[in-house]
């Protein structure tokens, strides 16, 4: 691998500063109006998740919980209740956990720099990064998917990263960042976005890439990567299992005894109720009692479910 000289690495950030100016999708947590909260609560939920599925949980959340404080006054099965179909509810937990420090330990303000930031409940270095880049134009180094993938391919001439994030991937993304500050900032999100609808994958759109006359995946007659990306299973899997319970929990106005969940409920002696639909789906996965009870089990270990009155809920 060799690096872009001084000459070529500013080309690079002025064409893709120019193509984002250009193409960049139009999301609200990229308003300029969009508050820091926003922004971190967009992090949080575009880990693992599309654009698609969150743009309409975030715009939820943010009528209903415009600042930390409205979140943090709430239970904090409110916010898991309100996290939808996103997927890795544990997400939910953390942003309620962090709404709380937030409240407590900034005066309500979501805090503006890196350090401070890691401090929060749940939040890791990527998160850090992005909201101290994204919401207060501080120079850091943003690594997610999408930019290690682009990185990969641009510098190094690899298809795809490594499977787990390397010292030498960070390195290489600090040695990428525009010493300019604001140029930082539009750098890191001008890759990530590259990585997003351009440089994919599966199926990467050369043609309509800004750089590819610089990247050296491309001009290495583009190899193959040197593994199989595995994507994980869904169906007769255990997070179905969880996920089918939670869509129960969700709707759930009181305690859900736990024979619900093992048999149905007309077959129990109870009339329908508003949990009758995600109940008959959550029965006919036809699940095995021991699957049944490593969710129920599993959600009552991590907080996204308690017992209350006899019956399952989500948390106070």
């Amino acid at each position: 691998m060799t690096l872009p000289g001084t000459d070529e690495l500013a080309k690079l950030h002025h064409a893709l500063d120019d193509w984002f100016a250009e193409t960049a999708r139009d999301l609200p947590w990229r308003e300029p109006d969009c508050s820091p909260w926003g922004i971190l609560v967009s992090e949080v939920m575009l880990q693992q998740t599309p654009v698609v599925r969150v743009l309409p949980v975030w715009l939820d959340w943010m009528e209903r919980w415009p600042t930390p404080a409205h979140l943090a006054n709430e239970p904090s099965g409110e916010a898991v209740r309100h996290w939808g179909r996103l997927g890795y509810p544990r997400r939910a937990l953390r942003l309620h956990a962090a709404a709380v420090a937030i409240r407590d330990n900034h005066s309500g303000d979501v805090p503006d720099d890196y350090p401070e930031l890691l401090g929060l409940p749940g939040v890791g270095g990527y998160t850090a990064a992005a909201v101290a880049a994204f919401a207060f134009g501080k120079r850091e180094t943003v690594v997610d998917t999408n930019i290690r993938r682009v990185h990969a391919r641009l510098v190094s001439g690899h298809a795809l990263p490594a499977q787990a994030l390397t010292a030498a991937e960070m390195r290489l993304a600090d040695a990428l960042l525009p010493d300019d500050r604001h140029l930082s900032v539009r750098w890191n999100a001008s890759v990530m976005e590259l990585g997003a609808i351009v440089c994919t994958a599966r199926s990467p759109k050369c043609a309509d890439c800004p750089v590819r006359s610089s990247c050296a995946w491309l001009a290495a007659g583009e190899p193959p990567p040197s593994y199989t990306p595995k994507g994980q299973a869904w169906h007769g899997t255990d997070r179905q299992v969880r996920g089918a319970v939670m869509a129960v929990l969700r709707v759930a106005a009181t305690p859900i005894p736990r024979e619900m969940f093992e048999q149905a409920p007309a077959d129990l002696g109870f009339a329908p109720t508003d949990v009758g639909i995600p109940l008959a789906a959550l029965h006919r996965l036809n699940s095995a009692p021991e699957q049944l009870e490593r969710a129920l089990t599993g959600l009552l270990r991590d907080g996204l479910a308690e017992v209350h009155d006899g019956g399952l809920r989500l948390p106070a």
